[in-house]
């Protein structure tokens, strides 16, 4: 197939990139008003015919959006790779990527403090349940004490001395199984087990999700309370860490073993 402007070993149809690349017809159009990818040369016909490199730099757009970057980031990410020296597109894609992983870790947090929330709203339930319309002691429009982002301040005295949690489970029987099923399937992409003080970390492939982890994690901790879980991110990669505290650690250094 031939096209108007200098000639290219091999073309490609808009509705064969977008079968390539996985991006709609649509959205390579709208890439190319954005300047993401360049406008492509036109057949004697007058339809679109796009080439190798303009694959490639799909490519390259596609695993920026893998990485949560936006459209205005990969804009800048792409003035850099078609220079064609890697270093300095690798040097701002670090940069970006450092930027997400303190975004996620914050993300963790919150779901986690907003998880503590919740359970400190269904502990004030059934406290007090008047015998008439809600009042401002039942639970139902109680304010809870919403706690602050960031680390939590130190503890004061005053306050009992904290005690362990009860050792097992509360989750009922009939959910048990599906909790299970649901462990394996998360820890199913393990790479690596590494002992750590009371307990074990899990390493994970890199690019692994960790939204379905980080609910797993909420709802475990509910029912297990006696458990810690940390999701981390550092140099080494993406990993979860299971402890319990004193003897408890040598419970949790098989968990998340394949049976």
């Amino acid at each position: 197939m031939k096209a108007y402007g200098e000639p290219m070993s091999e073309t490609y149809r808009i509705a064969e990139v977008a079968r390539k690349t996985g991006f709609t017809p649509s959205t390579l159009r709208y890439y190319e008003q954005l300047g993401l990818i360049p406008a492509p040369c036109r057949t004697l016909s007058g339809y679109r015919a796009y080439d190798d490199a303009a694959l490639a730099r799909l490519a390259f757009v596609a695993r920026a959006k893998q990485l949560g970057c936006t459209l205005e980031e990969i804009t800048d990410l792409v003035a850099a790779w078609q220079e064609d020296r890697c270093e300095p597109v690798q040097d701002r894609l670090r940069d970006l990527v450092d930027g997400k992983i303190a975004a996620a870790n914050d993300r963790i947090a919150a779901l986690g403090r907003f998880a503590a929330e919740l359970r400190d709203a269904a502990d004030a339930l059934g406290r007090h349940t008047p015998a008439g319309p809600c009042d401002p002691d039942c639970g139902c429009a109680a304010p809870v004490d919403v706690r602050p982002p960031g680390p939590a301040a130190p503890l004061t005295a005053g306050p009992p001395a904290a005690v362990d949690p009860p050792l097992g489970c509360t989750l009922p029987g009939s959910e048990m199984d599906e909790r299970r099923a649901a462990w394996q399937r998360a820890l199913a992409p393990v790479v690596g087990r590494e002992a750590i003080d009371d307990g074990v970390r899990l390493a994970l492939p890199p690019g692994e999700s960790l939204g379905v982890l980080a609910d797993l994690v909420v709802a475990e901790q509910r029912c297990c309370s006696f458990l810690r879980f940390a999701i981390t991110v550092d140099d080494r990669g993406s990993a979860l860490e299971v402890t319990a505290s004193g003897d408890r650690g040598e419970m949790v250094a098989r968990f998340g073993d394949r049976p």
